[in-house]
């Protein structure tokens, strides 16, 4: 135990004498603290390198957008919109004028013209989307003056006093009058006329281009024939014929894209008992062309023609011993195409949204022949064809070797007669017009009476074709309307989808179509209206079927942040804490700095 406190003692000793070897700190110089205080200024290298890399995060940040970025090329919603609004709003108004003449008549125009158009009103619908904003002028020709009603009408006829007298009627020649009336009133206003005539023999006919004429009795009342100049100027020139109104949508046989394709086909049931074939050239030159070129302004038609083989029907036919020949019945119509045969093909240009409408001549095997149709009431279809809505139309041509008593000796190949094919054909252009909701008879049965309809040698006459031009307007537009609306709806909602310039271009220019379609039919131009809407309707689904539309790119923006945080978020994470624990560091260190040079100060 001594020796342990003599050990104790001597280091005790040992202690004391470096305490006692440490330099004094002078009695000025603060106490310092190495945990709240530092003598030197912190340097700024480790925070600057730090930053630098937070720094190139962040301007690479844009960039990154930059590339995962989705072009847009500028809508113009606001116009979209508005035409949208307009279409909606505002009834689409059509102007047409009418004239009604009174020839031998002594009444006051101005009272004829308040009774037609009370008749008129009774007798026009109103349509929500389209309508007619019609004026009417009334002349009675009482041979040595005019009376007109009304006096002052910015829409007053052109009509030359004495230029239309009962003795141009006294002839039974329609085609002759039709022509006559036509340098009367033709003009270079479309306006439709209607001329009344005392004496002669009774009768109602539309002509083919915008007038009718009807013959009256002396004994005639002038109400009675005010009554059906107003059925004949809104059932007929208004309506087309038709008790509907306008045109159903259904009944409009008119591609997407404006385009009709025509196909005509040759269908030869067995070829072991005859071979046909046709001169479809000659046809079409002198009767589809002028068809086709009446109707530009509402489709623009293009015409295929073939000739197939060995292509028998889907239905039955039953021997009928009183008429001596096969017949099929309209309940047999369903099942007469038959499509697993009938390899009705088109050409590539017929693709796309373009409508096709099949026309078949159908030539019956020997077994079957001749075949006839027979109608629910028993008898015979004089045409021995049928339409089928949507899809065309079926002629069956029996040829000369299904007769007993012909002489005809088949051969490998034989041409149908040219007269028999003209025929043919212009059942085709009846069927073609029932596709479009007119009537394939040219009479018209009215309330008040019938009156009959010139047919045109280009299929449509010309207030047939302002009806379609009206129909078409008004449908396009308000088709046009909607694509461009429901895109617009689709652009805004996904803000990732790709506009592409072209996109653009083809709205823009729907925009302007739509615009001038709508000028031109306040102004009555139909025809320009009618192209213009259809070019409207066209760009308009183009651009909303447009194939970058369709791409699986759609995706949102919560969708691109799910796919790219994976890679850059957890470095980012990283970088960011870093910098805000340096940052840290930096004040922490500099407050230590700033302690102790205080103290420094307040020393000195």
């Amino acid at each position: 135990m001594a020796e342990i406190s003599e050990a104790q003692d001597s280091d005790s000793s040992k202690l004391l004498d470096s305490d006692s070897k440490a330099p004094q700190r002078p009695d000025s110089e603060p106490e310092f603290d190495p945990k709240l205080m530092r003598k030197t200024k912190p340097g700024l290298k480790r925070l600057f390198l730090t930053f630098s890399v937070l720094f190139s995060f962040l301007l690479g940040f844009p960039f990154l957008w930059k590339s995962v970025e989705i072009y847009r090329s500028p809508l113009p919603f606001r116009e979209i919109d508005s035409l949208s609004t307009q279409l909606r709003s505002d009834t689409l108004l059509f102007p047409l004028h009418f004239h009604a003449l009174f020839v031998g008549f002594d009444s006051d125009p101005d009272r004829l013209r308040r009774s037609i158009l009370s008749e008129i009103t009774k007798l026009t619908s109103q349509n929500p989307k389209c309508s007619e904003n019609y004026t009417l002028s009334v002349t009675v020709d009482l041979g040595s003056r005019c009376l007109q009603g009304p006096t002052s009408s910015p829409h007053s006829s052109s009509y030359q006093c004495g230029s239309v007298t009962a003795a141009d009627f006294v002839q039974n020649d329609d085609v002759a009058v039709d022509e006559m009336l036509a340098s009367v009133f033709g003009g270079k206003t479309k306006e439709y006329s209607v001329a009344v005539v005392k004496g002669g023999s009774e009768r109602a006919v539309v002509g083919k281009y915008r007038h009718a004429w009807m013959v009256v009795g002396d004994g005639s009342d002038v109400g009675m024939a005010a009554v059906k100049v107003a059925e004949v100027l809104v059932k007929v020139f208004i309506n087309g014929g038709r008790e509907e109104g306008l045109i159903r949508n259904e009944f409009m046989p008119v591609g997407a894209d404006g385009k009709i394709v025509l196909s005509f086909n040759l269908l030869n049931a067995d070829p072991r008992d005859w071979v046909y074939d046709w001169d479809f050239e000659k046809i079409d030159d002198t009767l589809l062309t002028p068809m086709i070129e009446a109707l530009g302004p509402v489709a623009n038609i293009s015409v295929e023609s073939q000739v197939l083989y060995h292509t028998p029907k889907a239905s039955f036919s039953y021997w009928n011993q009183k008429l001596e020949s096969y017949v099929f019945s309209t309940k047999d119509l369903p099942f007469f195409v038959n499509s697993n045969e009938w390899h009705l093909d088109t050409s590539i240009a017929a693709g796309g949204r373009s409508k096709i409408l099949q026309f078949a001549v159908y030539v019956p095997s020997a077994k079957e022949c001749p075949l006839l149709l027979q109608l629910p009431n028993g008898e015979i279809s004089k045409t021995n064809g049928f339409i089928s809505p949507m899809w065309g139309g079926v002629i069956v041509w029996n040829p000369q070797g299904c007769l007993k008593d012909s002489e005809f000796k088949p051969s490998a190949k034989n041409i149908i007669p040219i007269q028999d094919l003209e025929n043919m054909f212009e059942v085709f252009i009846g069927q073609f017009r029932q596709l479009f909701g007119f009537k394939s008879l040219n009479v018209y049965w009215g309330a008040s009476g019938d009156w009959n309809l010139l047919p045109s040698e280009r299929g449509f006459t010309e207030w047939e074709l302002d009806v379609l031009s009206r129909q078409h307007t008004c449908f396009n537009l308000h088709s046009c309307a909607t694509t461009l609306g429901s895109l617009s709806r689709l652009v805004q909602s996904l803000p990732r989808m790709i506009i592409k310039d072209e996109i653009g271009k083809q709205v823009k220019l729907s925009l302007e179509a739509a615009k001038l379609a709508l000028s031109n039919a306040s102004s009555g131009v139909y025809e320009s209206s009618a192209a213009s809407s259809s070019q409207a309707r066209s760009l308009a689904e183009d651009a909303f079927f447009h194939p970058s539309i369709m791409s699986v790119s759609y995706y949102s923006f919560e969708h691109c942040f799910a796919v790219y945080s994976p890679f850059f978020l957890p470095v980012s994470m990283h970088v960011v804490l870093a910098a805000l624990r340096e940052l840290r560091r930096y004040k922490q260190e500099k407050a230590k700095y700033l302690v102790w040079k205080a103290k420094a100060n307040t020393a000195t």
